[in-house]
């Protein structure tokens, strides 16, 4: 095993920062009241919950009034995915529009809605892993109720126009949901500006603990209740509140959206070098999703004649945590739905990694990554039936080599 650690798997999932652990602590130790008490123990408590919600409306810019805490990014889409679909069922529209290539978390319930009788219009996202407004705006019907499309898609970065998409949604009447786990702390966002009817966070993207996130309601739209038994998050979702969380959450979410633009800068400069390290000198590879229109820390690269899961575990030996994937997907041996979607054949898409750089990464650690990455590569090639066909053009390797580099070859 190496000595040497870099861990590039943050689209995974984060380490919970100290400034963030030192914010809970007062709330897992000596303020450790129940919010719904009204003696001074669950006082404070209570004061806590509703300082995050403040806090982190601000950052957001929003209502604190809009902001519900939920225990992740899963349960914010379930809620407003089911929550939307019951509401606008009730209209007479169960139409939904969503893309192909949207976390699980998205499609299946989605899908759940579809054995309930509503229609689901998955648009396609190309070979880059984009929709546009325009895309949107076609598949909207007059029975469309809601439209859900993630910000930045948590595999290959892509970031998605949702300023736009949001002007087509409210033009048309129609409610509209972003999930944007990916983008909080990545890309600058006003939810005010956004103009999004609903936005699904997850603290544990940005250095907050895990089990911890939230949905945006704006005001003026109602969903069901998500959890009964109690009046907490004014009366929609029961249950004593998760206070050190929360309280860590007001801090990850000020600390990570405090100067996105430079650490975007800084980020961006190792990944391109990353990359174009990486497809200089490993052949048969690409470069899953846009170029330019990705979050600053993504890099998702497929390479022929390697299996991802040998790629993973050599890497792990050197000394970097990286991905194939999705990380809640990770155990399934079937290629991503996301690499899939843009076209990929199974045999480009089972050879990919993924690498979610963060601060603070060095230059120092891409050229170790470019470095070892190269190494792994040409090592399991070196075992790889696959590769020789590929190397004396065999069983039809040119059909999968049209979607890669031929370099060096």
């Amino acid at each position: 095993m190496s000595e040497r650690f870099i861990y590039a798997d943050n689209s995974a999932t984060t380490q919970v920062s100290e400034s963030v652990l030192q914010e809970m602590m007062p709330y897992l130790t000596t303020a450790y009241g129940n919010p719904s008490s009204i003696y001074k123990l669950g006082r404070d408590a209570g004061h806590a919950v509703e300082n995050a919600r403040e806090r982190i409306a601000a950052v957001m810019d929003c209502k604190p009034k809009e902001i519900y805490f939920t225990s992740g990014g899963s349960e914010a889409d379930n809620w407003a995915i089911k929550g939307a679909a019951e509401k606008m069922a009730q209209k007479g529209k169960k139409h939904i529009i969503t893309t192909a290539f949207e976390h699980h978390a998205v499609l299946h319930t989605c899908a759940e809605l579809e054995k309930q009788g509503f229609e689901v219009t998955y648009l396609p996202v190309g070979e880059k892993g984009l929709i546009s407004a325009e895309d949107v705006k076609n598949a909207i019907r007059e029975d469309t109720g809601l439209v859900t499309v993630m910000y930045a898609n948590n595999e290959i970065g892509t970031i998605l126009p949702i300023p736009e998409i949001a002007s087509v949604c409210r033009e048309k009447g129609v409610l509209f949901h972003t999930d944007a786990v990916q983008a909080v702390g990545n890309v600058p966002i006003s939810i005010k500006e956004l103009g999004v009817d609903m936005l699904s966070m997850s603290g544990h993207k940005i250095h907050a603990q895990k089990g911890i996130g939230f949905l945006y309601i704006r005001s003026g739209v109602t969903l069901p209740n998500l959890i009964h038994g109690g009046a907490q998050e004014r009366n929609r979702r029961a249950g004593t509140e998760n206070v050190p969380a929360i309280a860590g959450l007001a801090k990850a979410v000020e600390e990570a959206c405090a100067d996105i633009p430079g650490k975007s800068v800084r980020l961006t400069a190792i990944r391109d070098h990353i990359i174009d390290e990486i497809l200089a000198r490993v052949p048969a590879a690409r470069l899953n999703g846009d170029r330019e229109k990705r979050l600053p820390g993504n890099i998702n690269i497929s390479f022929v004649g390697v299996e991802g899961e040998s790629l993973l575990l050599m890497l792990d030996m050197n000394g970097i945590c990286a991905s194939s994937g999705s990380a809640c997907t990770s155990g399934s041996l079937d290629p991503s739905h996301v690499l899939l979607s843009l076209g990929l054949p199974h045999e480009v898409a089972h050879g990919s990694l993924r690498l979610s750089i963060a601060e603070p990464i060095t230059m120092e650690d891409g050229d170790y990554i470019i470095e070892k990455v190269e190494q792994v590569v040409r090592r399991i090639r070196d075992m790889s039936p696959m590769w020789e066909d590929i190397l004396k053009g065999r069983n039809g390797m040119e059909k999968i080599m049209k979607f890669v580099s031929p370099v060096n070859l």
